[in-house]
C-alpha cells in the first residue's frame, strides 16, 4: 500500500521558516517525479515545486528564492524548506508522487493527506 505522510506544518510569523517532510513508502519511487502542492482557502490547488526522477527542480514564481525542494532516497523522504514566509503562503501543503497518464492528461498518482501551514503577520 502506497503511503505519503506529510509533517512539519504549523504556525509561524511572517519572515519565519518551516521545513515540511513527506515520508513515502509502499512501492519503488526511484523513477518518479515528486512534488509539493498547496491549496489556500477558496483557491485552486497549485503546484509549488517538483523534482524529477533525475533531480531537476522547478518552482512556482511565487516561491522562487524562498523555498527549496530536496529528497533523501535513503530515508524515502521529500522535503520542502520554506524561508521568508509570507501570509500568502498560508495553505494546506500536499506532497505528490509519480506521474501517470490518464485521459490524455498527466497527473500525480499518489497524494498525501496534507499539512497545514499558517503564516501570520
Amino acid at each position: 500500500q502506497v503511503q505519503l505522510v506529510e509533517s512539519g506544518g504549523g504556525s509561524v510569523q511572517s519572515g519565519g521558516s518551516l521545513k515540511l517532510s513527506c515520508a513515502y513508502s509502499g512501492r519503488s519511487f526511484s523513477n518518479c517525479a515528486m512534488a509539493w502542492y498547496r491549496q489556500a482557502p477558496g483557491k485552486e490547488r497549485e503546484l509549488v515545486s517538483q523534482v524529477s526522477s533525475i533531480g531537476i527542480t522547478t518552482y512556482a514564481d511565487s516561491v522562487k528564492g524562498r523555498f527549496t525542494i530536496s529528497q533523501d532516497n535513503v530515508k524515502n523522504t521529500l522535503y520542502l524548506q520554506m524561508n521568508s514566509l509570507k501570509t500568502e503562503d498560508t495553505a494546506v501543503y500536499y506532497c505528490a508522487a509519480c506521474y501517470i497518464l490518464e485521459s490524455d492528461k498527466w497527473r500525480f498518482a499518489h497524494w498525501g493527506q496534507g499539512t497545514q501551514v499558517t503564516v501570520s503577520s
